[in-house]
C-alpha cells in the first residue's frame, strides 16, 4: 500500500509498532518467518512494524499493508544502525516507509553529518528518517538535523544515560517538556502493556515492543528463571 508521509506519522499515533527481528544463529533468521511474524502482529493489531535487514524488509513489504520502519544493523557496537548513508539509501530502496537511522551525536562511519545523511536521503527517497537516540541532546539535535521522527531506541546505548529497568520514561518526559518538534517514539525495554501505557502516557506518539512479542528465546528465559528460581 502507498502512503503519504503524512498519512504514515499520523497512523502511528497512539499506536503499537511491533518489532520483528532475528539475529545471524537464532532458530527464527529467516525473512519468510520474520514476514509470518510480521503478519501476525499486524492481525493483532499493530499500527506497523519495524524489521532489519534487506532481505526482511522485502519479505514483510510483501507480506503487510502497514506501514514499514526499516534498518540495517552493521556490527553490534558504536554507530551500528543503519550507519551509513549508503546503508540507509539501501533501507529506502527496499521499500521501508520510514528509515531508522542512528540519531546520536557520534561520529558516524561514512563522515557525512547526521544532517547531511538526512537530506540527502530526503532529496533523493520518499522515505521518512527515524532517529534513534539516546538522549535528549541527541533527539534535540536530530530535530534539528531535519528527523520525522525520534526515538528512544539507544537510551541506556551510549554512555550518557543509565539503562533503567523497563522504558527510560524519565528522558521520554524530557523529550516532551522540551518541545522537541517532531514525534516521539518509545522505545527500549518495554516488556510489559502497562510499561507500554507508561510511555504512552510519559508522551510518546507511538509505542516500539520487540523482544517481548517477538523474541520467543527471551521470553521463554524469563519464564524459566521465574520457574527455576
Amino acid at each position: 500500500m502507498t502512503y503519504t508521509q503524512h498519512q504514515v506519522i499520523e497512523s502511528l499515533a497512539g499506536r503499537l509498532i511491533v518489532s520483528a527481528q532475528a539475529y545471524p544463529g537464532e532458530p527464527m533468521r529467516d525473512p519468510r518467518t520474520m514476514s509470518q511474524v510480521a503478519a501476525s502482529a499486524v492481525r493483532g493489531g499493530a499500527a506497523a512494524v519495524r524489521v532489519q535487514g534487506i532481505s526482511d524488509i522485502h519479505a514483510v513489504r510483501s507480506a503487510v499493508e502497514m506501514p514499514v520502519i526499516g534498518l540495517w544493523k552493521d556490527g553490534d557496537s558504536g554507530v551500528y544502525i543503519t550507519p551509513t548513508y549508503q546503508h540507509a539509501y539501501a533501507v529506502a530502496l527496499a521499500g521501508a516507509h520510514v528509515v531508522a537511522i542512528d540519531g546520536t551525536r557520534r561520529s558516524r562511519p561514512d563522515g557525512l553529518s547526521l544532517e547531511e545523511t538526512i537530506a540527502r536521503l530526503h532529496g533523493e527517497t520518499n522515505a521518512l528518517v527515524m532517529a534513534d537516540c539516546g538522549s535528549l541532546d541527541d533527539a534535540l539535535a536530530a530535530s534539528d538535523a531535519g528527523a520525522d521522527l525520534v526515538g528512544t531506541t539507544l537510551a541506556g546505548y551510549t554512555g550518557e544515560r543509565p539503562k533503567t529497568d523497563g522504558p527510560d520514561l524519565a528522558l521520554l518526559e524530557a523529550m516532551r517538556q522540551a518541545d522537541i518538534g517532531v514525534p516521539i517514539i518509545a522505545e527500549g525495554r518495554i516488556h510489559t502493556p502497562t510499561q507500554a501505557a507508561a510511555a504512552m502516557g510519559a508522551g510518546a506518539h507511538s509505542v516500539v515492543v520487540g523482544t517481548a512479542i517477538t523474541h520467543p528465546t527471551t521470553i521463554t528465559s524469563w519464564f524459566v528463571n521465574a520457574v527455576e528460581g
